[in-house]
């Protein structure tokens, strides 16, 4: 379970709600009726509370960060696009939305050096003056136990980016093309796969080229990973967007919304539960106007 965390960091939003400079590309996401954005706020709050208090009743470590009134951040609930970590480093990422790269805080990477001890700080985000983008553990999506990198390549993952990141942190690359059933890029790796330490889930339809899909298919299955299969349904219902975690006791979950377990069927579910327990978390409003779900709110802390 090397690949598992047990501590995770959420930020609490103030003012979330649709994001314009985001929904170009963000097909999962949706615009707000004029007169909506209060009560959208306010129900995400709620939402998120709800969800962090699920993850703690599983004694799942919480690191709660309370989001800031200026400047204007309305997708900072989302922190796994700006930062991850990596034993004993940090990395932090250009994005694609100026609205969004206001979202890194050096108050809250002082924290984690602090608190947690981390020795270096890998900084990416001078690619955006170059118009080159990678989201993190949303452009992402890795194998830490066997440093793969799954990434579909969109506006928001540059492939010279991605390089310099594996080359970095020693990671293999795999690199596709994914389109969702409009025949649109779909932005972000972590909506169409989720990586366990025993399985995959992913929605294979979504790489149209066999080449590709053959690579994707033929890595999972030499790093011993089961693959479980979605629909394009599912994917759009979230079932890609999930995270394994394990508990301060070692018990493994498996974090996934209600919107994401309701699209499942029957066998999915019991396969899911043969490996780990789930935990679903209700997100509706979240998912509707941020337009990605729990994996998307999560920030492992290795």
């Amino acid at each position: 379970m090397r690949g598992l965390t047990d501590t995770v960091l959420m930020i609490r939003p103030k003012q979330f709600g649709p994001n314009e400079q985001t929904l170009q590309d963000n097909a999962f996401q949706n615009r707000a009726k004029d007169g909506e954005k209060s009560s959208i706020a306010e129900t995400a709050i709620e939402e998120f509370d709800r969800m962090v208090e699920e993850l703690k009743r599983h004694d799942i470590e919480v690191m709660v960060i309370e989001d800031k009134q200026d400047p204007y951040t309305p997708d900072a609930i989302f922190p796994n696009n700006w930062f991850s970590t990596h034993g004993t480093s940090i990395a932090t990422y250009p994005m694609m939305a100026e609205s969004r790269r206001a979202e890194r805080r050096e108050d809250l990477i002082n924290l984690l050096v602090k608190q947690r001890g981390y020795k270096k700080r890998y900084g990416f985000e001078y690619h955006e003056e170059e118009d080159l983008f990678l989201e993190g553990t949303g452009s992402m999506v890795l194998d830490r136990d066997n440093k793969i990198a799954y990434a579909c390549l969109s506006q928001r993952t540059s492939i010279k980016v991605l390089e310099k990141f594996s080359v970095l942190y020693g990671y293999h690359k795999v690199v596709f093309s994914a389109y969702d059933e409009e025949g649109g890029a779909i932005y972000h790796t972590n909506v169409l796969m989720t990586v366990g330490d025993a399985y995959i889930i992913i929605c294979l339809d979504s790489i149209k080229s066999e080449e590709e899909k053959s690579e994707v298919v033929k890595t999972i299955q030499n790093s011993g990973k089961e693959i479980i299969e979605l629909s394009y349904d599912q994917m759009n219902a979230f079932a890609g967007n999930m995270l394994q975690v394990k508990s301060k006791l070692g018990e493994k979950f498996l974090i996934l919304s209600k919107t994401a377990y309701d699209s499942l069927d029957t066998g999915q579910i019991d396969k899911l539960s043969s490996y780990n327990k789930l935990i679903k978390a209700d997100i509706p409003t979240i998912e509707k106007y941020g337009g990605g779900s729990v994996r998307c709110m999560i920030a492992e802390i290795f």
